[in-house]
């Protein structure tokens, strides 16, 4: 059902500890119905922003204190794709034009299909992925999947990377990190990630159908496990991922774990084949499934478990912790850190998606953006 775009501020708001997983050897998640989850004394310090009658999944906020927020629209709903969150309202961003794609026919060069993660790189500019896909389990149309780069000074589209010809037909490209020239993105539907170099222009896939790009048990939400409309399992391949500060490591999952890593040398270097790569990856942390991930400054992770409904935070080491646990966080999804040591999570409950529950819509609207003070300085990859 389309839902009219409704976002309200509200004031804080007081809610969200335990921990699961950490270093070690693999092993599966028990996915029968978890204990009631408790609330953090961490909780009281997280603050509601704004909600919204449509789902959103990801945010970012710039250094100046502007607030952008993506709406996925997974069934290929018309509305608003990227916003910018403004006094409790959302505006359509850069333009209405380019969030007024509806259908195959319609150009995609310069508007948006299926947009899925925006983020700031380190170049200051809003970059964000489309997956190009007009609904779930579609494939990408012509011109659909690509990168695209905004300057929000003057909110023009800066950069446009086309990715049509390192898709699939089953490809769905989920987000991307960079390190110096190198951009990664990940393909949570085709299992691979897709390498980029802005400087030469090369580009490739590696890891295709390895056994840490594609997903091999199943996601759970709520003590429930994730069934598209037809009862088949739901499977997001290579999904969340980031950078560490210091550039070395790549760290990277599918969206039911684990969490994996291996240094980007070998992901930069062209000239070594994907077998090669594959055999100096190592398993870094037995993550929960998961909606989203950030990092920080100090290289510590924060992984949202969608199952226990709290954020880990995971040390370099691959030790974990809960930082924030409540009822209320149901599905965190992309979350950002902002230069005042902010961290901001939307919670979209994308576990109770038709999509993902047997074709049985359980959302319980408005759908919320909360943050959360941490004291962790932000890094941008």
């Amino acid at each position: 059902m389309l839902r009219t775009l409704v976002v309200c501020l509200l004031p804080a708001a007081g809610l969200l500890a335990a921990c699961t997983g950490g270093p070690g050897t693999e092993k599966s998640f028990d996915t029968a119905t978890p204990p009631a989850v408790p609330t953090s004394a961490s909780a009281r310090q997280l603050v509601s922003v704004a909600t919204s009658d449509t789902i959103w999944n990801g945010v970012a906020v710039s250094d100046d204190d502007r607030v952008f927020v993506l709406f996925p629209h997974n069934e290929g709903t018309p509305g608003t794709r990227i916003g910018e969150l403004k006094n409790g309202r959302v505006t359509p961003w850069p333009t209405r034009a380019w969030n007024a794609w509806t259908k195959e026919g319609d150009s995609a060069r310069t508007a948006f299909v299926r947009t899925n993660s925006l983020r700031f790189g380190p170049d200051g500019l809003l970059w964000i992925v489309d997956t190009g896909t007009p609904k779930s389990d579609a494939p990408p149309i012509a011109h659909g999947p690509k990168l695209l780069a905004f300057d929000i000074t003057k909110n023009q589209l800066v950069k446009s990377i086309p990715l049509d010809k390192l898709v699939k037909r089953k490809s769905f490209v989920d987000d991307l990190r960079f390190h110096g020239d190198m951009i990664y993105v990940t393909d949570a539907g085709a299992p691979a990630l897709i390498v980029l170099n802005q400087k030469t222009g090369q580009s490739r896939r590696v890891l295709e159908d390895d056994s840490t790009t594609t997903a091999r048990r199943p996601m759970v939400g709520e003590g429930k496990v994730m069934l598209k409309p037809d009862g088949s399992l739901v499977k997001l391949h290579a999904d969340q991922m980031e950078v560490s500060p210091d550039g070395k490591y790549y760290y990277f999952q599918t969206a039911a774990g684990p969490m994996y890593r291996v240094e980007t040398q070998y992901l930069d270097n062209f000239s070594l084949p994907s077998a090669k790569i594959a055999s100096r990856v190592t398993y870094f942390f037995n993550s929960p499934t998961c909606g989203g991930t950030t990092i920080d400054a100090a290289g510590n992770l924060y992984v949202a478990d969608a199952n226990q409904k709290r954020v880990l935070k995971v040390t370099p080491a691959g030790e974990s912790s809960t930082l924030v646990q409540s009822p209320d966080l149901i599905w965190v999804d992309a979350m950002w850190i902002d230069h005042a040591g902010n961290l901001w999570l939307p919670v979209p409950q994308m576990n109770r998606t038709a999509g993902f529950q047997k074709g049985v819509e359980t959302v319980k609207f408005p759908v919320q953006l909360y943050k959360l003070p941490i004291g962790a300085k932000p890094f941008r990859d």
